[in-house]
């Protein structure tokens, strides 16, 4: 994996063997009853943040961590190499809580992120809405002042964490006559009443995930729980959050790929056709060869992008081009490295049958690829 990239150090490889060693015992052999059941158990957040996995790149005041996105990369790259989908918790971490601590007050830094970094909390962010999908200027669901209060109705689907989440970023229109300018984010606890879950939905892929449909039907929340220090605001807040979502798209593209090939070196060595190992023949060599190579060049462009980050120099359009290529590059490397398992890789039994089925997602959210072909085109 990254163990070589320019922003490893020796605390990050560290931390690379204990995270390696909770993924391997409290993920891995649970990987198939996560999937049967369509969400992690609830215990897994609070075992994480026993062990300081939670909230890494958040400050030490609010509980976390004190390190920085590549803590949070270290994570994503080695719940990755064990093929796990189920967990989200690289959008609890990076995202949920960073949208926390770059927006919320301090009143809701210090009640929300010591319980995030624990797993006491489970964070979500509800942006997409059934008729939306990449064009959020278009959300249907209000959030309208009544008194003291915000009275929020509306929808949302394909929301991670959604089933099991105790705390979920509501993107809305605070100004219904308004586009982009009348969106707002607003903190809504899940145990408000007229707050509902929907179903958990039935993905081809990360069927572990607990993504799920979320309705607000006259949920009041207090306007303290706006995330800003104004109305309107949402919509550029989410424009400066997405680049860090849509690194972590190319972070998890990387790696899957990287574990792709992997497995497949190891099963074509040790599986035989014709009397010899399936790694001997010229065309299994090759389509490897085209997949290792893959692999390296998303890594170097990727640790480029990390190391960028960490500056503070990432600019979107690079970003949007790391996003997009990578999650391309690794559905054609889960797909090829899939064939050189026969039909034994369309088996859900095997890894690899998760890693394809799972990788298909990455050129959807975050901004589909061909938004992120259009915010690059933009800067031509």
């Amino acid at each position: 994996m990254a163990d070589n990239s320019p922003w490893a150090t020796d605390e990050l490889r560290a931390l690379r063997e204990m995270t390696r060693a909770f993924c391997e015992k409290e993920i891995a052999p649970n990987i198939d009853r996560f999937r049967e059941q369509h969400h992690v158990d609830r215990d897994l957040w609070n075992k994480a943040g026993e062990v300081g996995l939670l909230c890494m790149s958040i400050p030490e005041e609010y509980g976390g961590g004190g390190g920085t996105f590549a803590h949070e990369a270290v994570l994503m790259e080695e719940q990755s190499r064990i093929a796990d989908s189920s967990w989200g918790v690289s959008l609890h971490n990076a995202i949920v809580a960073h949208y926390l601590l770059a927006y919320g007050s301090e009143e809701q830094k210090k009640q929300w992120l010591p319980k995030m970094a624990t797993g006491e909390v489970v964070g979500a962010i509800a942006m997409t809405e059934p008729g939306t999908g990449s064009d959020l200027q278009s959300v249907k669901t209000k959030a309208i002042k009544d008194g003291d209060d915000y009275v929020i109705d509306g929808s949302k689907t394909f929301i991670t964490n959604g089933g099991q989440a105790d705390l979920i970023i509501v993107v809305a229109k605070t100004d219904p006559n308004e586009g982009a300018k009348g969106i707002s984010l607003i903190l809504v606890e899940a145990d408000r009443e007229g707050f509902s879950r929907g179903r958990v939905l039935d993905k081809i892929g990360q069927r572990g995930q607990d993504t799920s449909e979320l309705n607000f039907t006259g949920v009041r929340v207090p306007q303290s729980n706006l995330l800003g220090d104004a109305e309107g605001l949402g919509f550029i807040q989410l424009m400066q959050q997405l680049p860090q979502e849509r690194l972590i798209i190319g972070v998890t593209s990387v790696s899957g790929m990287e574990a792709a090939v992997e497995a497949t070196v190891a099963y074509t060595k040790e599986r035989e056709a014709f009397g010899r190992p399936v790694f001997s023949f010229q065309n299994t060599k090759f389509k490897l060869a085209e997949c290792a190579t893959e692999a390296k060049i998303a890594r170097v462009f990727v640790d480029d992008c990390i190391v960028k980050h960490l500056k503070g120099e990432l600019d979107i359009p690079t970003v949007a081009m790391a996003k997009w290529w990578t999650s391309d590059r690794a559905m054609v490397v889960a797909d090829e490295c899939l064939q050189l398992f026969g039909g034994y890789g369309y088996m859900n039994e095997y890894p690899i049958a998760r890693m394809w089925a799972d990788t298909r997602v990455q050129k959807i959210y975050a901004g589909t690829n061909e938004i992120m072909k259009e915010i690059i085109a933009r800067s031509l």
